[in-house]
């Protein structure tokens, strides 16, 4: 981390790339897409965070707009003539399903000189597999990602969403990234779809061999772990919080945006993984994905006894 003029820590300067959307759920919409909610625990958590997606000219646009700026994010949000993203969302036994809206605003993503200008700042970029579902977008995002600062953490959380997505685009996009997050369905897929062997230790290896640019390997697992590996042999393992949980949308991205700020800020990586699992088991006790901090966040980590590294 760098200081200002005046010697203060500077805020680590987070971009996130992708998708901005209303989630439909059956108690109304809310505010959504994995960049955006990245983009906002990022910023809780002490980054100055930027969001870039496209919205339609229409009155779910302007709502969404005016949702994520009252959030207090940065909109690098381009209006297009196609509708504003929606993606309806059913909750089961605690786990998600979507039906994303095809051919979305955020779909038809250009890159604007406001949208250059913040990359060429970054000290992190975010994204994921859907945004580049369509090829225009596509386009855009890896420009960006080849533009942006050649020390610029680059925060890859594939994300596998219905069957957006392929082979190429998920070499493509792991070639390009810093730290890569996975679940473990995901995780079971990539290794029937890459032919890799033994077990999830050792697929993690496979994709440090395979993708000389990651540094990080994170590995989660809903109710049971997760497990950051970094490539130096490091490793944080950590049991999941015992909770009463409102609400598990999002909470993937809430590990997310606190491992890239504190990882941006000096942290190790153990404390930057328990920091991210107790914000993310916090988040999971209240109704809204997007809820004010407490003045500090249950350690419950510590409290459970949950850190079992090896």
């Amino acid at each position: 981390m760098t200081n200002d003029p005046e010697g203060h820590a500077k805020k680590p300067v987070i971009i996130s790339l992708g998708e901005v959307l209303w989630d439909i759920l059956p108690e109304g919409k809310t505010a959504g897409g994995a960049p955006v909610n990245f983009t906002y625990h990022a910023i809780q958590n002490g980054a100055d965070g930027y969001s870039v997606s496209a919205l339609g000219n229409d009155k779910l646009g302007d709502e969404l707009e005016a949702t994520v700026r009252n959030a207090g994010i940065h909109c690098l949000f381009e209006r297009n003539s196609y509708p504003t993203g929606t993606a309806g969302v059913a909750v089961e036994d605690n786990e998600n399903s979507y039906t994303i809206t095809e051919n979305a605003a955020w779909d038809h993503l250009k890159i604007t000189d406001d949208i250059r200008k913040a990359v060429d700042m970054a000290d992190g970029i975010a994204y994921g597999t859907l945004a580049s579902r369509n090829e225009e977008s596509r386009s855009a995002i890896m420009e960006l990602l080849e533009s942006a600062p050649h020390d610029a953490f680059r925060f890859f959380d594939i994300n596998l969403r219905g069957d957006y997505f392929s082979r190429d685009l998920i070499d493509q996009l792991l070639g390009t990234a810093t730290y890569f997050k996975m679940n473990d369905s995901e995780c079971a897929f990539l290794r029937s779809l890459f032919g890799i062997g033994g077990n999830d230790d050792d697929a993690c290896q496979w994709f440090f061999s395979r993708y000389p640019g990651l540094e990080y390997v994170a590995l989660t697992a809903g109710r049971r772990f997760s497990c950051i590996t970094a490539r130096t042999g490091e490793r944080s393992y950590i049991k999941t919080p015992h909770i009463k949980m409102l609400n598990a949308i999002g909470s993937g991205d809430v590990f997310d945006g606190v491992m890239a700020t504190e990882l941006l800020k000096g942290a190790s990586m153990p404390e930057a993984h328990q920091k991210a699992v107790n914000t993310a088991a916090y988040v999971c006790t209240q109704r809204e994905a997007w809820p004010a901090y407490p003045d500090e966040i249950p350690d419950y980590v510590s409290w459970q006894h949950l850190r079992q590294d090896t």
